[in-house]
């Protein structure tokens, strides 16, 4: 029994020193392990360092709030310091506007109640009033040849972005900032801030309700679209609209079926021999029976019937179509005279003046006129009118790049085919 136990113990012992002298016999084996335990317990660590904890998270994006929150307020401040009081706004002011005079007269009276220390610098009034294409021609001439000559005003209220454009390639705006313009503004703007959409016009047809079935009888269609304006031959000698050569919006509206229907449009307008005239004779004539259809800004209709209804008259002779195939939405902007060139060299009161004219209170006056508002909201759509956002939804849309670079040949164009 004790032989056999001291032989067990033998060999277990033989056994021990076999493996001891086994793994001293590989130190390599042994080095290359380590190492690898070594690397595997690094990456570990490194992968659990680059993860963050929760908590980790929470406070970066808390830090990352009080970045936005600090640069916010920085540039909330530097605002601020642009902005001057309404009572320091001093010096002398002109604008040349193609606005409506009743129009101009609410905006003297607002300006000179929010502003009681800038002067009118035309006779009383802030405002040179002249139609379109009479103040683009006075400003041209203003220009002189060489387009380096100072100008006898400070601000425009005029035309449609094309004209904005031109002006300000060649140097004469001014440019300035808007805060959030991009969320206060529902249309576009120049991202320099050389020009801002400042009031909306609306080209539409219009029509008698009262000589519809007169009209129906002598087979003249009333038309519900642009397209049927120009396309329907029964309106042969019974249409009218403003011309394109005098007349901004009628070239921004020009510009948009050319897109739309291309040249062939122009062809069918002389084919029905459409009446180029102003808008006023325009609805006397649609009054009267002589025309069955004009296209014509919708606030010239909308003034006619709420001017009436205030009286207590029903109006029964007038009505507004918004085409089906899109109405023509004409921003009309604000834009500053660069110093160099402005009349009164007063850019710091034009700024505050231009910036008035884009809040509330001032769009509400351009509604009161009967054109839309381009702001976003706050401000209700013109009296008889329809939503501006679903107007918006209906816009055919005007290339306003080609209307401006393009003006001459869709100048000549139009000659040709319209008035030849």
């Amino acid at each position: 029994m004790k032989r056999t136990i001291g032989t067990a113990m033998s060999l277990i012992l033989s056994l021990a020193l076999l493996a001891d002298c086994g793994a001293k016999a590989d130190p390599t084996t042994a080095a290359a392990q380590q190492t690898a335990a070594a690397q595997q317990t690094a990456a570990q660590t490194e992968t659990q360092a680059a993860a963050p904890t929760e908590a980790e998270k929470a406070e970066a994006e808390t830090e990352k709030a009080e970045a936005a929150a600090e640069q916010t307020a920085a540039e909330a401040a530097e605002d601020e310091d642009d902005e001057i009081a309404d009572e320091d706004v001093e010096g002398e002011l002109v604008i040349y506007t193609s606005m409506y005079p009743f129009a101009i007269e609410m905006m003297d009276q607002a300006l000179k109640e929010k502003f009681p220390n800038l002067q009118p610098g035309n006779d009383g009034s802030f405002f040179y009033y002249s139609g379109t294409s009479a103040l683009i021609t006075k400003i041209y001439g203003e220009m002189g040849d060489n387009h380096d000559q100072p100008l006898d005003a400070d601000m425009f209220m005029v035309a449609e972005p094309a004209f904005s454009l031109e002006l300000k390639d060649y140097g004469y705006l001014h440019p300035f900032k808007v805060k959030n313009a991009d969320s206060l503004l529902r249309f576009d703007y120049d991202k320099e801030g050389y020009w801002y959409p400042v009031r909306v016009l609306n080209m539409v047809l219009a029509s008698n309700p009262e000589m519809e079935q007169q009209w129906a009888e002598k087979g003249v269609n009333i038309p519900k679209t642009f397209r049927d304006f120009a396309y329907d031959p029964s309106l042969k000698n019974y249409i009218s609209m403003s011309d394109p050569m005098t007349s901004g919006s009628a070239y921004a509206s020009v510009v948009a079926l050319l897109d739309k229907y291309g040249e062939e449009y122009l062809d069918k307008l002389n084919e029905n021999k459409v009446m180029r005239e102003s808008g006023s004779t325009a609805i006397a004539k649609l009054q009267s029976g002589e025309c069955a259809s004009i296209m014509i800004l919708e606030e010239s209709i909308l003034k006619m019937i709420d001017d009436e209804e205030k009286k207590g008259n029903e109006v029964k002779n007038l009505k507004v179509t918004y085409p089906e195939d899109g109405v023509i939405l004409i921003p009309s902007t604000v834009m500053i005279v660069a110093e160099e060139y402005s009349k009164n060299v007063n850019t710091e009161a034009a700024e505050a003046v231009a910036k008035w004219m884009l809040t509330e209170e001032a769009q509400k006056i351009i509604t009161q006129a009967y054109m839309h508002s381009v702001l976003a909201s706050g401000v209700d759509c013109p009296a008889h009118s329809i939503d501006t956002n679903e107007l918006i939804g209906m816009d055919m849309g005007v290339n306003w790049d080609k209307a401006y670079h393009e003006r001459e040949q869709i100048n000549a164009l139009w000659t040709e085919k319209v008035t030849k």
